[in-house]
């Protein structure tokens, strides 16, 4: 049983930091810049795989491959051919290459354009069945169908690490970073509340070395490695504090830890 001295401490915090004057150091401020639903989430997937490093990097690099863009994210996966990709050649944040981004957005015009579906959420929501209780089976499909070899079967093999799965055991951080932007309710005008078939007691807390240092603190996580089982683990306690939306408390363990530096 977690403390009630705890819960409405870490209450307080989720308060303080989900604000929007949170958004504009944070790599949530890309698909901010944008107001129709296919836009916010292609820019949000982008700044989610990208978010590693100095947050202001992260948003330099997010909003240099927008520029290239058009500031039009959505019309240019929907419309380029091979020749437009001529001015990506260079593009290029930490380990995530030219390379990794052309089988992207590959994915994302066949997800959009040959598929024909009108939002991102399904190549993540088709994979849940009703009794699941977390995003796990839908971060390990979404893997498994952005490298289907009988639809690219050219994929560079190198582009695997940017996207994580439970199956490798990764805590999965940016994408439930990503689904927590996607799923969360916008009335405290920070998350996008856009997509409803995923529900937000399903998420799974974002995990990295703040927030876990901090989730330790508090006797929130006991497991060693920041795992998936940690993960898992972490947010089975939260959901303690809140059983609809445990993810809030992302927001108040990484506000102490990177701000507070707690």
């Amino acid at each position: 049983m977690i403390e009630k001295s705890l819960s409405t401490f870490l209450n307080k915090k989720v308060d303080a930091y989900e604000r929007p004057d949170f958004i504009a150091d944070d790599p949530i401020s890309i698909p901010h810049l944008f107001s129709t639903p296919q836009d916010i989430e292609i820019a949000g997937f982008f700044a989610a795989i990208l978010a590693w490093g100095n947050r202001k990097s992260i948003i330099n690099s997010c909003k240099r491959l927008l520029q290239l863009m058009d500031q039009a994210p959505y019309d240019f996966v929907m419309h380029f051919e091979e020749a437009d990709l001529k001015p990506f050649m260079h593009f290029v944040h930490r380990t995530f290459n030219a390379t990794d981004l052309f089988h992207f957005l590959d994915f994302l015009q066949h997800h959009y354009k040959i598929q024909k579906q009108g939002s991102l959420q399904t190549a993540f929501s088709r994979h849940l069945q009703p009794a699941d209780t977390t995003v796990e089976p839908a971060l390990i499909g979404f893997r498994r169908s952005f490298f289907d070899a009988k639809i690219f079967p050219h994929y560079p093999a190198r582009t695997q690490k940017h996207i994580a799965t439970p199956e490798r055991k990764s805590a999965c951080k940016r994408l439930n970073m990503y689904l927590r932007w996607m799923v969360r309710s916008s009335k405290r005008g920070v998350d996008f509340g856009l997509w409803q078939d995923i529900r937000p007691s399903q998420l799974i807390c974002p995990l990295d070395l703040h927030v876990a240092r901090v989730a330790r603190h508090f006797n929130l996580l006991q497991r060693p490695n920041n795992d998936w089982q940690a993960a898992l683990e972490l947010s089975e306690h939260l959901r303690q504090l809140d059983p609809r939306d445990p993810v809030k408390y992302d927001f108040a363990l990484f506000g102490l830890g990177v701000i507070e530096k707690f």
